[in-house]
């Protein structure tokens, strides 16, 4: 597959990047993306919630009356889940939601994000650019000369770029992330994938090492 190059004015540089059929041209596999994406959403999870139990709730373990003899249910202490105040039952504890995934899963994953992204037309390569320091401005009107004002947009570059990262912090629905560190979910949450010329080489690269 065949791409134009494009420069921050979002014209067309003359010059085509070939994106491999094996990363950008598979038949994407839906429930491997489904599980890439639970496990990213999972791992998200803070799962902080607690809820006091009986054993943990503040107040005397005196039995409140006698066990027989009352004519009404008997009764424990007044820590009793059925009394106002009481513990609860089965309260939630913290835990971790992560769940682990086999490499060739999460590899497969990223390859059908990717490939369902350029089947629909919503892959852009950019001219590789830098900022000598950080301008919202400036990124805001490369995003406005693509066409994408509004999108949400994940912009790749090849290393860390700190000018371009300061510069789009401020940008709402604006993303920008290395080449080694996408992942399916940054992939399909986005309405265009703006992928710098030079981080290219670095997917190929990230996926021949993986």
């Amino acid at each position: 597959m065949k791409l134009e190059v494009l420069n921050i004015q979002g014209q067309k540089t003359g010059r085509q990047v070939d994106l491999p059929d094996d990363i950008f041209g598979i038949e994407p596999n839906d429930h491997v993306v489904y599980l890439a994406v639970k496990q990213h959403l999972a791992n998200k999870r803070q799962g902080t919630h607690k809820a006091k139990e009986r054993s943990e709730v503040s107040g005397s373990t005196r039995k409140l009356k006698r066990q027989k003899g009352t004519g009404t249910a008997r009764f424990g202490d007044i820590n009793n889940p059925l009394f106002r105040g009481g513990g609860r039952v089965f309260g939630p504890r913290p835990r971790d939601y992560g769940f682990k995934l086999n490499k060739k899963v999460r590899r497969l994953a990223r390859k059908s994000a990717l490939s369902s992204k350029a089947a629909s037309g919503e892959i852009m390569i950019l001219e590789g650019f830098h900022f000598d320091a950080p301008k919202t401005k400036a990124f805001v009107d490369i995003i406005n000369a693509l066409q994408l004002r509004g999108k949400k947009v994940a912009l790749v570059t090849a290393d860390f770029e700190k000018e371009v990262y300061l510069s789009s912090r401020n940008v709402q629905k604006c993303n920008v992330i290395r080449a080694n560190d996408l992942d399916t979910y940054t992939i399909l949450n986005t309405n265009a994938l703006v992928i710098a010329e030079d981080a290219v080489d670095k997917i190929k690269e990230t996926f021949a090492n993986s």
